[in-house]
């Protein structure tokens, strides 16, 4: 099976995860610091130190034909306060950043917003404060002036589904809330709106490069053939997909996603709100994206439930002690007779392909795909520099295949981003859950490649899946 000549093969970062260096360069605060600090398990400091080492990280690149890389720009560098005056020295060290991937030959896409709202706005309700929309407007702006004619892929928010579900449903990210849906859900469309506002600053200021978002999409089956399952099944997709992707491409919500959202409002409490001017401006977006990124790991098996909302996040690998079960949703079964990893995420790349073709046939306006980020969390062994990690090769060529299958379908996909690069901070995982091609040790802050790196080289040089 072969890639096309052009498809990009990259690997991906965020700022928070990766930099370290969260008390350098005059950089605020975000809510993780002292969310982590209290948890008392692990901090984000000193991560992979990408502040310091992306030159070495940018020649790994190089050297093993990594020719794209997902960067995020944290919004705390620019603006400490998430307004107000701009931080030169976060905006400098972004320049060499950037300098230094063009001088690699590595394309950046550079992410806006990847979990990490300054502060100063979290602490205020973060985007369920309408404030928060036009600040993270203005830093868009800010960016879009300073680095114009450096990047051509921009990206305004990654993963709204996930860092509201952590929010506001799992509590897994602050502020910690648990089964308050109604949060959840008015943050996401929120979102969508300060995307739609950054999008048509973007697009009237004929800023030169493209722009979209990524949506973090896993496909929900139905657990039985069963109505009430499929009926499960189609609510959870609606909550966590086409909510978003409706916002996204048709720039409205379909009357079926609006009934499924209401459901699910009215077994949980609450309402949707939609001020004024917000379906206008998402409209406008949804006419002016130029492309999708995709992130995908995982795809669910949901059973009809009927009880209170109950869960347990699997956040340090050990193995089948999973538990998600929404109210007026219904419940993720992870007893399938299908591989999954430590963190009980499964192995299922045929739900990455039904992805890509749902998109093509039920959003034809979405220009192209690029999988942003797709990966395999594993416990890598470490011996004298050397790490063999067969299943993670295994994985990523599973998920590549189906990238091949799609395209020759009539998919319009451009690149594949390995999440991640090189192993870094993972947020409620801290550092035992390793993703990258490059292993780091984080004593050390030295970088080893794994055997998944080489063989990533060999499918860059050739496009061909091996």
């Amino acid at each position: 099976m072969r890639l096309p000549e052009d498809f990009i093969l990259g690997g991906a970062t965020a700022a928070y995860q990766a930099e370290g260096a969260t008390k350098e360069g005059n950089k605020g605060k975000v809510a993780w610091d002292d969310f982590l600090e209290k948890q008392g398990r692990f901090l984000a400091d000193p991560a992979s130190d990408f502040y310091h080492k992306y030159p070495v990280d940018l020649e790994l690149c190089q050297k093993f034909g990594v020719n794209g890389i997902r960067i995020s720009i944290a919004w705390s560098r620019i603006f400490p306060n998430g307004y107000g005056k701009v931080n030169k020295e976060g905006v400098e060290f972004y320049h060499k950043l950037i300098d230094e991937c063009l001088k690699r030959n590595v394309e950046p896409f550079v992410t806006l917003h990847h979990f990490d709202t300054p502060n100063a706005l979290h602490s205020k309700g973060d985007f369920l404060n309408r404030d928060t929309i036009d600040y993270f407007v203005e830093f868009a702006k800010v960016c879009f002036e300073e680095y114009k004619g450096k990047v051509k892929y921009w990206i305004t928010f990654n993963e709204i589904w996930p860092v509201c579900c952590g929010q506001y449903i799992t509590g897994a990210f602050p502020p910690a809330i648990k089964y308050d849906l109604e949060k959840a859900i008015q943050s996401m469309h929120n979102m969508m709106v300060a995307h739609a506002k950054a999008v048509k600053v973007f697009k009237e200021n004929k800023y030169p490069g493209e722009i979209g978002i990524i949506h973090s999409l896993e496909y929900k089956y139905p657990d039985r053939d069963l109505e009430e399952d499929r009926l499960a099944a189609e609510l959870e997709d609606a909550v966590s997909n086409k909510l978003l992707l409706d916002a996204t491409f048709k720039g409205e919500y379909s009357e079926r996603t609006k009934y499924c959202i209401d459901r699910v409002l009215k077994a949980n409490g609450g309402t949707l709100e939609i001020q004024d001017g917000d379906l206008e401006v998402i409209k406008e977006a949804s006419e002016n994206n130029d492309f999708l990124g995709i992130n995908y790991y995982q795809s669910s098996f949901i059973r009809e439930y009927n009880g209170e909302s109950d869960i347990y996040h699997n956040g340090t690998g050990d193995k089948g002690t999973s538990v998600f079960k929404l109210k007026g949703v219904g419940e993720r079964r992870f007893d399938k007779d299908i591989p999954r990893t430590d963190w009980d995420w499964l192995i299922y790349p045929e739900g990455l392909y039904d992805m890509m073709t749902r998109i093509k046939n039920e959003y034809p306006n979405y220009n192209k795909i690029y999988i942003t980020e797709n990966g395999m969390g594993y416990k890598d062994d470490f011996e004298n520099g050397i790490i063999m990690d067969g299943p993670r090769i295994d994985y990523i060529r599973r998920h590549l295949e189906a990238v091949v299958k799609a395209i020759e379908e009539g998919v319009n996909v451009k690149g594949y981003f390995l999440w991640s690069l090189m192993d870094v901070f993972s947020w409620s995982n801290g550092y035992n859950k390793r993703y990258g091609l490059f292993y780091v040790d984080f004593e050390t802050q030295e970088r080893y490649p794994k055997e998944s790196a080489y063989w990533y080289k060999r499918v860059s040089e050739t496009k061909e899946i091996l």
